[in-house]
């Protein structure tokens, strides 16, 4: 009996270990080279078809160099880039008589936001309408042809790139640039230089309406206008990616049920890790049930996270800096709720930013436990704003209920550049913020007529972004058109001397300072209130307790 049960259990895991084996897909057996020079997308695309038709599968990568054009995920249908192997984007040749997929017609969307978020054929790796997707494994994924997506604008390659290499939207042919920048800007400013004509690819990976993904371990480098655009994706965990680009790193646009953890992205050009709910679909659809944890943000050189040694962006004599945000918006016609972001670090770059500014919400936020060093414009950014780049009849949103709790923050602001900075629009206050813990070393300098700026509202159409204020009159916290704000156990401290105020608050409704540390022996005043109801400091060393439940037009404290 005993002998009869053990040779049943060897011939079940013998059929268990033959259909693993059945499920596993590798390229070379469907013709792939991966030498790095022949051409291995049909082979690739060959050992994907198959595993979809068998039902499923993985589509295996062993070492080498498989270059290739759009690659075609199906459903059921998981790429592991194992050890050694890397999937490289190849260059399409000047005539673009060969290359990338065309970018699909999508006339409803491409008037409301960049070329790049419309559109996701034109892609290295991408799929659409699918379930049950992943990409595995401690293989990378070298962008090494893809365009950054604007012909006008340079593109670093990064180190170790053969000579002779270049972004594949500048070496186009002469006729084709011009006709690319001839192309009127759209109604919301838009240059033509973003769109890019079929054979281009300008993203690593891109997925449309997909559904039960997963992403784990692998490594993206040089990764386009996008390293990863996810838009309409739910149930996606994406664990353990790493990402040293010259763009966006990881968009999730439209996205629900998102789990984004342990994954370190380095994008110097663009933001990092950026939540949106653009109108690339066609219509609104909110970002919702998200978690960021345990990430990491940085704006170092392209390739040097990734070969250890870390250099920071130069500030480019436009003054141009590294930006490397984690960022929820600028695009955000369908709003945001129910988002955590917690044990992250982000440094050499720009640092956290909440901007509803195309209409809907951001609404129930949760950031905690967040370490910054070396920020070069508002560790914290919350705009709520009128761009409203949208269908007609698009109106302001909500900015409402939103907590930040232990943050910790070195070297905040180039020269006298700004605090954190909140800012509503008239008749449409940020509500129900809660900063809680919080420390901010400032590097200082401000001047007294730095002091005497007025702030304008910009309320014109404008990327959203802190430099469009210019330099604050405050150098610790900036409040306008806020309702509803809790301050309590901040401490602000200065590399040098500031001549500027601590705190700005204006046309604003229930303050409330509890336990907040400014630096001793200031040569100016801590507050300047104008237009303040409802305003309460509490237990803050070198202020006595206030409390005042009227109007304050216009005073300093």
């Amino acid at each position: 009996m005993a002998d009869r049960i053990f040779r049943l259990l060897t011939l079940l895991l013998a059929g268990a270990a033959l259909s693993l084996r059945a499920a596993t897909f590798n390229v070379k057996s469907y013709g792939a080279a991966g030498n790095g020079h022949a051409l291995d997308t049909d082979a690739i695309n060959r050992a994907i078809a198959a595993a979809a038709r068998a039902g499923g599968g993985t589509v295996e990568f062993p070492a080498g160099d498989y270059l290739a054009f759009s690659v075609h995920l199906q459903s059921n249908v998981t790429l592991y880039l194992g050890p050694g192997a890397t999937l490289v984007a190849a260059e399409p040749p000047a005539d673009l008589s060969a290359g990338y997929d065309a970018p699909e017609p999508n006339p409803g969307a491409d008037q409301y936001q960049d070329f790049g978020h419309s559109h996701w054929h034109n892609s290295l790796i991408w799929g659409e309408d699918l379930e049950n997707v992943g990409i595995t494994g401690p293989g990378r994924i070298f962008g090494r042809g893809l365009s950054r997506g604007t012909p006008g604008l340079r593109c670093d390659l990064p180190p170790g790139t053969p000579a002779g290499r270049t972004d594949p939207a500048l070496s186009l042919p002469p006729a084709i640039r011009d006709a690319i920048a001839a192309i009127k800007p759209g109604p919301f400013g838009y240059p033509g230089g973003e769109t890019l004509p079929a054979g281009v690819g300008n993203k690593a990976i891109a997925l449309k309406n997909c559904r039960n993904v997963l992403f784990r371990d692998f490594t993206v480098f040089h990764g386009g206008h996008f390293a990863i655009l996810a838009t309409g994706v739910d149930n996606w965990t994406c664990d353990h990616v790493t990402i040293d680009t010259n763009r966006d790193g990881i968009d999730l646009d439209c996205c629900r049920n998102v789990r984004l953890s342990n994954c370190t992205v380095n994008s110097p050009r663009d933001d990092g890790i950026c939540p949106k709910s653009s109108f690339a679909l066609g219509h609104t659809r909110p970002t919702e049930n998200v978690t960021i944890t345990n990430c990491q943000v940085s704006g170092y050189i392209e390739g040097t996270l990734l070969d250890g040694r870390f250099l920071p962006f130069p500030v480019e004599p436009s003054g141009r800096t590294a930006i490397g945000h984690l960022k929820m918006g600028t695009e955000s016609n369908g709003g945001f709720r129910n988002i955590t972001i917690t044990n992250c670090v982000i440094e050499h770059s720009h640092g956290l930013a909440l901007q509803a500014v195309d209409g809907a919400a951001i609404e129930d936020i949760v950031i905690a436990n967040v370490t910054m060093r070396d920020i070069y414009d508002s560790p914290v950014f919350i705009r709520l704003g009128r761009r409203l780049r949208g269908p007609p009849g698009t109106t302001i949103g909500a900015i409402r209920r939103i907590k930040i709790d232990n943050l910790v923050v070195s070297g905040a602001g180039s020269g006298v550049g700004g605090g954190i900075l909140i800012a509503g629009s008239p008749g449409h206050p940020v509500e129900d913020v809660s900063l809680t813990n919080i420390f901010v070393s400032y590097q200082g300098g401000g001047t007294r007529a730095d002091a005497a700026r007025v702030v304008p509202e910009d309320e014109r159409f404008n990327y959203p972004d802190p430099s469009l204020f210019g330099v604050l009159p405050v150098w610790g916290i900036f409040a306008r058109h806020v309702r509803n704000l809790t301050v309590a156990g901040l401490e602000f401290q200065w590399q040098a001397p500031d001549l500027r105020p601590v705190a700005w608050l204006e046309d604003a409704t229930e303050v409330t300072f509890t336990g907040a540390r400014f630096p001793a022996g200031s040569p100016t005043p801590m507050f300047v209130l104008k237009g303040v109801t409802g305003f309460s400091v509490r237990q803050c060393p070198g202020l006595a307790d206030t409390s005042r439940a009227t109007l304050i037009t216009d005073e300093k404290l």
